[in-house]
């Protein structure tokens, strides 16, 4: 009986308080994770800021700044949570996106090298073009603007759709579960104030979709040729080819097929 007693006190003196601090940490530690990646960082600076303000002025018995701030902080949150309304619907988005457990990547099968080399055809002929890549999360409602087409995918239909002027070439090109969904279809632009000011809105509509979802995003230069991706709410401009193929492989978690470079190609 006594060992029957010290189990149950061994359970929720100990296990339980260590399995609550456990999933706290994890949760803090991913809500960081979130907060790095988005502008809501600076939401966190200016509350802290408040806090700081807060403790000092009740330590040293500051009444009118306390007065002040018991006056101006309910306002205050309003204020932040109207403010920071796209950063906050984000972070909300983004805690669905996170997945606690593997499951099998419908990208493994991906013809990475066809995806590549139509990139560097394209590049070459200065042809802009706009090239989806789903993740976890689904992108029914981006594929609905575009022409469904639901193929598989190769270098030369990529080519053909973004070579010419037809209404499919200054839309977004889909790739959804290894195939090609749809072709044409719009993403949101980018409500970033500090994007550089030379890209068009291709680059601010590869960072838009990629700030709204974990879409990897690869993005032709009309103007330059440059080569560039868009995920996690970044856009990391004119990437070398062997760097983006390498790039685009560990971010769809695609396992090398052969040893051969692109740059070496014929």
């Amino acid at each position: 009986m006594f060992e029957w007693i010290g189990n149950i006190w061994l359970v929720k003196n100990v296990l339980i308080p260590l399995f609550d601090i456990g999933i706290l940490s994890f949760l803090l530690f991913k809500g960081y994770q979130i907060l790095v990646q988005t502008r809501a960082v600076q939401l966190v600076k200016g509350t802290a800021t408040l806090l700081i303000m807060y403790g000092i002025a009740y330590v040293f018995q500051l009444s009118t700044l306390l007065w002040i701030m018991n006056l101006l902080v309910p306002g205050l949150v309003i204020g932040i949570v109207i403010i920071f309304q796209p950063e906050l619907r984000k972070i909300f988005t983004r805690l669905g996106q996170k997945q606690l457990f593997k499951h099998r990547n419908k990208n493994q099968e991906l013809p990475i090298d066809d995806i590549v080399r139509s990139a560097r055809y394209l590049s070459e002929m200065q042809r802009g073009a706009l090239i989806v890549f789903s993740r976890s999360v689904g992108l029914k409602n981006i594929i609905e603007t575009g022409s469904k087409l639901d193929c598989l995918i190769s270098a030369a239909l990529i080519n053909s759709i973004f070579s010419y002027d037809t209404d499919l070439h200054d839309g977004a090109l889909i790739i959804e579960n290894g195939r090609i969904s749809s072709a044409g279809s719009f993403l949101p632009l980018s409500e970033q104030q500090d994007i550089r000011k030379s890209f068009g809105t291709r680059h601010r509509a590869a960072l838009g979709i990629a700030e709204e979802t974990d879409a990897v995003v690869l993005v032709v230069s009309e103007e330059t040729g440059a080569l560039s991706l868009a995920y996690d709410a970044a856009l990391y401009y004119n990437m070398e080819l062997i760097e983006l193929k390498a790039r685009l492989m560990e971010l769809l978690e695609i396992k090398p097929s052969n040893l051969d470079e692109v740059e070496n190609e014929d």
